[in-house]
């Protein structure tokens, strides 16, 4: 590297901390970007000077400011860190941001309008990263809550179960959990190698951005938006039919369902993840109360026959739960992959259950963007994905153990109990209600920063301008969300067909083609070479398809190990997203056939 670390030990290096220079100085270097050829001019170009999403920000230059970063943060470790473990399960209220730096600084870094490309010429270097410093504020522990929050729930996996059998299911689980925490890991490597104050990180587009070039960003972005859509979509209307059941129909369903996406107006206001952490916090641990009423429910009464029809046995072989002379088959389960009667997707929509589980990783980098310290997330990270291992497991062999092919999703809707089957609907209701918050947040602030600030120059969600805006669209998103979901015939059967292509994509498949990129751009540095911030000069000895071969057997035997695990990590995921979007379609066609009625309802089957 050209540059040594050594720089970092005082706060970063004291070049990058000149006093405030006045606009002209600033006009200069935009001037100069049309006039040099970056990598080999000699004019150096602030950060803050950037258009947003430079092509021509090299990634030396992205890596060299990260390391600053990284090492500022080293410098100052939140009380959080100190705390410990507990700190996971108990998040500390009283933490605030990172300290702003106050040197060479005359404005609040929260009135900022950074989107606007005038503004920026008169920010100073630590005005523009306190800018970056004050959108993070949320610690490990929120963290471990929005993770476990984040997922779809344990209450598909009673039904996974019993489409796969004991042995697949539990084999399948562990697989999946494992390479969701491994992925994680992953997205966290490059995240920490390419974000920085002074070109933060915001969302899994701009990993793919800094490692691929714009046409992954796009990809990234266009991909997560519609499944973040989706999905509070289909909490609004999945809720909706909870509330209709709760009502025994007395309720118009669409007016149920209308009533969640106004709550969704007002969850949707909270604009932090810190915050948001709170809430998730009780969405956490009203799902563990649900699972327990419900399993209770499963010990001591039999199963909703009238619901056989939706159970994991009409799936796999209906023979399994066709009654004879009006009396049902016993409860069975099964050691291995369980008889079917016919072709293999419905064990194959079971193994999705299990996939989707693990669903979180696609608002990974999102979550990170807003850490005091993104070293904490991994912790964070293994102790929720621990969490959901261990708990939602349990809780989905319980439920088959007790109902076997008769296990429905929710699993709570397929015990015989009215009681149970409300306490269930109102528990899962309202933590539903804030998973869909959680992705309301993210989902609009993916379009808010990548429609809204780069095309309209909208000011940031911490200036004034912003939060009345945010509160503006949020209103209109959930609008979307619950027209689109409401309009949609078999809206979940399609929705199945999107996650197959998104969010297995998000958590299985992105995180190992990002990191074998990062770790071969980051091997292929040798001496000689590297960013100088001086001049804006970055030094490569080669470039293209040799640089990358180099670079992939430069690497540390470790990471190159890795590497090609994730190569095939990578096209096994891509196989997996193709039989999952096979079943889900041909699941889907069978329930276009059967009807085509859309939730514009007042009554609906229950």
């Amino acid at each position: 590297m050209a540059q040594p670390m050594s720089v970092a030990l005082d706060r970063g290096d004291p070049r990058l901390h000149e006093k405030e220079r006045d606009a002209l100085d600033a006009i200069d270097a935009l001037d100069a970007l049309d006039a040099i050829d970056y990598g080999t001019g000699t004019t150096a170009v602030r950060p803050q000077h950037r258009k947003l999403h430079d092509s021509s920000v090299t990634f030396e230059e992205y890596y060299y400011y990260a390391q600053l970063t990284r090492a500022e943060e080293d410098q100052h470790p939140s009380g959080d860190k100190e705390r410990g473990w507990l700190s996971i399960i108990f998040p500390s209220k009283s933490d605030k941001g990172i300290q702003q730096v106050t040197e060479n600084t005359s404005k609040d870094a929260t009135t900022l309008n950074t989107s606007d490309a005038a503004a920026r010429l008169t920010i100073t270097d630590e005005e523009w990263t306190n800018a970056s410093r004050a959108l993070r504020t949320a610690t490990r522990g929120a963290i471990f809550y929005l993770i476990t929050t984040d997922i779809l729930g344990p209450f598909g996996l009673g039904y996974a179960f019993a489409t796969m059998g004991w042995g697949p299911g539990i084999a399948l689980y562990t697989v999946f959990g494992g390479l969701a925490a491994y992925s994680g890991y992953l997205l966290w490597e490059a995240f920490m190698g390419l974000d920085s104050y002074q070109f933060p990180l915001r969302s899994f587009g701009d990993l793919g951005f800094r490692l691929y070039g714009r046409w992954m960003r796009y990809l990234f972005n266009v991909l997560q938006s519609i499944q973040l859509l989706l999905n509070v979509g289909l909490i609004v209307i999945s809720n909706g039919e909870a509330l209709y059941q709760v009502s025994k129909g007395k309720l118009c369903f669409i007016i149920c369902c209308l009533v969640w996406a106004l709550l969704g107006f007002f969850v949707g206001q909270i604009r932090t993840l810190q915050k948001f952490g709170w809430l998730a916090n009780s969405a956490v641990w009203l799902n563990l109360i649900c699972m327990f009423i419900t399993m209770g429910g499963a010990a001591n009464a039999p199963p909703n026959y009238a619901a056989a029809s939706s159970s994991a046995g009409a799936a796999i072989n209906k023979d399994l739960i066709t009654p004879v002379n009006g009396v049902y088959p016993p409860v069975r389960t099964s050691g291995g992959l369980p008889e079917a009667g016919g072709d293999f997707t419905g064990t194959l929509n079971g193994a999705m259950q299990a996939v989707f589980a693990y669903g979180g990783a696609m608002v990974f980098p999102e979550f990170m963007s807003e850490m005091k310290r993104p070293k904490d997330f991994l912790t964070g990270m293994w102790a929720a994905q621990a969490f959901i291992y261990f708990w939602y497991m349990f809780y989905g062999l319980f439920m088959y153990g007790y109902q076997g092919q008769y296990n429905v999703n929710p699993s709570y809707l397929g015990i015989s109990s009215y009681n149970i089957q409300t306490a269930g609907n109102v528990f899962a209701m309202v933590s539903a209600a804030i998973a869909a918050g959680l992705y309301g947040n993210i989902g609009l602030k993916v379009l808010y920063n990548q429609i809204f600030v780069e095309l309209f120059r909208c000011p940031p969600l911490t200036t004034r301008g912003g939060k009345l805006l945010w509160a503006i669209l949020v209103p209109v998103y959930w609008g979307i969300a619950f027209a689109l979901a409401a309009g949609i015939p078999n809206f979940s059967g399609l929705t199945s067909v999107v996650a197959a292509f998104c969010i297995l994509q998000f958590t299985y498949t992105f995180p190992p083609l990002l990191a074998v990129t990062y770790w071969v751009k980051r091997a292929a540095l040798r001496d000689g070479e590297g960013f100088d911030p001086a001049t804006g000069h970055t030094v490569r000895h080669d470039h293209g398809i040799r640089r990358f071969f180099r670079g992939f057997f430069a690497q540390r035997p470790k990471e190159l190990a890795m590497s090609v695990f994730n190569i095939f990590y990578c096209l096994g995921a891509l196989a997996l997203a193709a039989l999952g979007a096979y079943s889900a379609i041909e699941g889907l066609i069978s329930a276009f056939a059967e009807s085509s009625t859309t939730s514009y309802t007042c009554t609906i089957a229950i």
